[in-house]
């Protein structure tokens, strides 16, 4: 009965197979029709917020050219940027919920030995690309000379607003780092970070003639998300959920649906970063006082930093990941066009995160333990773009005060320090101090930071994005041999038990043995 109950049923199973074999040829008739259109349709659903956020740029580069002219005051300008600041403090207020909760849930995801695997090729490739960025900077300065016959560029005469102090010492600037790691106050460091500062006291008496100064450093704290000192904790912690066993799974599972939450109101955020970005840069070109002058006495600059951040963007990054992995670098950067506009407005890596993070799984198919364990950590430590006109300011600098660099001073130029809060001005002020240049002209750089700004997001964004493709590729490539592993095992397992069954040798044992229970005697008898 069960063997025609069987066979009915695979007749059943084919006559309902067949049966509509014929609407299917029609909807396929249909869908030839009507293949054009709906190519065009899926086309302007899957690009439309890729197309409105080009758009968006262009339509403020636009805006901003003609706003120029209208001769706006100060307060007006203010005015006019207001939609463009709206959206910087939306992704900035989204950046603490999101780094916190996908470096829980991804590193309490992972395995802790994969995640101390990942985690070492991940610093790897951030340390190897760095020096890679800084060695093409230090040759493309040396090659180009931008500061070779500008001595006579000065703020005097370029109109220049804008200073820069810094009288840290480097040792300080390291101390400061590692402090920052450590927070004293986990909530405090949501909003501040821990920095040196200095103050003067007076040893000796005055009128005995031996009065002296000395610069001691005291403590104090800055405005500014400790982004480093949460980093580290949300790592730690979720490794230590991991390690909880089903203690830990129920916070766990928390931080995942807080993720997940977080993750639906970037999407929503999204949609309104073209019309941010169209005031954004409109804003930033009216702000702009003598464009041209600018771009053409620190042309050479200008040029070289740009130069770098195309060939280390666009040729050694890509390199690198298509030998790692063996796929079409272009074909996956091409799905992260929105988090490389939105990086080319905003000019911060961290804004860019929660886009990067929702394209990179979406577009390119990353796993999510892997995009939200390390976007986050590269959006921090992995400084691509910034090495390399950090690199060629300081020889530029160099240059202009017609100061020759050796050895030593290059190697040191050669390893910017990452992750110090102020950005990128002030590393290069400590680098500058550290081979015993003056940090007088840096509000050159002040000039056309927000030019050369803008590339350098750019690649640090790129950066983040194919480091994450590799490790992508090489945890599915991991996973992939443990699969075929086990395979084996399974297999194995009953062919010896087979073996054992069918084994002349074992039967003919089986028969020859006397039986020595009384049962057994019995059933003999």
């Amino acid at each position: 009965m069960e063997n025609t109950n069987e066979i009915n049923g695979h007749a059943a199973n084919h006559t309902e197979y067949t049966l509509p074999a014929a609407e299917v040829d029609t909807d396929a008739k249909k869908d030839a029709q009507l293949t054009a259109q709906e190519k065009f349709v899926r086309f302007l659903k899957r690009h439309l917020l890729v197309i409105l956020t080009v758009s968006g740029v262009l339509a403020g580069v636009g805006i901003g050219m003609a706003v120029r002219n209208m001769n706006l005051t100060r307060a007006q300008m203010t005015y006019f940027a207001f939609p463009g600041e709206m959206l910087l403090r939306m992704l900035k207020m989204i950046i603490l919920p999101l780094v916190v909760c996908s470096l829980i849930s991804g590193a309490a995801s992972l395995d802790t030995r994969s995640l101390g695997k990942l985690g070492g090729i991940a610093i790897a490739y951030f340390l190897v690309t760095t020096l890679i960025a800084s060695s093409i900077a230090i040759a493309l300065a040396f090659i180009i000379k931008p500061g070779v016959g500008a001595g006579a560029l000065n703020t005097n005469s370029l109109r220049l607003t804008g200073t820069v102090t810094n009288n840290k010492e480097t040792v300080d600037s390291f101390l400061d780092l590692a402090r920052n790691l450590f927070p004293a106050n986990l909530v405090a460091a949501a909003f501040r970070s821990y920095a040196t500062d200095y103050k003067t006291v007076s040893i000796g008496n005055a009128t005995a003639g031996n009065l002296t100064y000395e610069k001691i450093p005291t403590g104090s704290e800055i405005d500014g998300m400790n982004i480093l000192g949460l980093v580290l904790f949300a790592i730690v912690f979720g490794i230590a959920l991991r390690k909880l066993g089903p203690e830990g799974e129920d916070l766990i599972k928390f931080f995942n649906s807080f993720n997940e939450a977080t993750m639906v109101l970037v999407s929503w955020i999204m949609w309104y970063v073209p019309i941010g970005i169209m005031f954004l840069v409109g804003s930033k070109l009216v702000e702009m006082e003598d464009v041209v002058l600018l771009v053409t006495s620190l042309g050479k600059y200008i040029f070289a930093s740009i130069l770098g951040h195309i060939i280390h963007g666009g040729i050694v990054l890509p390199l690198i990941y298509f030998g790692f992995t063996r796929k079409n670098p272009f074909s996956f950067l091409s799905g992260l066009i929105t988090p490389f506009t939105t990086a080319f407005a905003t000019c911060s890596s961290s804004a860019t995160l929660p886009s990067m993070i929702k394209c990179i799984e979406d577009n390119n198919g990353v796993d999510k333990r892997i995009s939200r364990f390390i976007l986050p950590i590269g959006a921090t430590v992995n400084m691509d773009g910034a090495a390399i006109f950090q690199c060629i300011a300081a020889v530029f600098i160099a240059q202009l005060n017609n100061v020759e660099l050796n050895a030593g001073q290059i190697f040191t130029i050669l390893y910017p320090p990452a992750g110090i809060p102020a950005g990128g001005i002030i590393t290069i002020a400590i680098i500058l101090e550290a081979i015993g240049l003056p940090t007088n002209d840096l509000s050159l750089m002040l000039a056309v930071d927000w030019i050369v700004d803008r590339t350098t997001t750019v690649v640090n964004v790129e950066g983040d994005a194919l480091g994450a493709g590799i490790l992508h590729h090489i945890n599915q490539q991991e996973m992939k041999k443990q699969a075929e592993l086990e395979t084996v095992r399974v297999e194995a397992v009953p062919n010896i038990k087979s073996e054992e069954e069918t084994s002349p040798l074992v039967t003919h044992q089986n028969m020859g043995v006397m039986p020595s229970r009384k049962g057994d005697l019995e059933s003999v008898l």
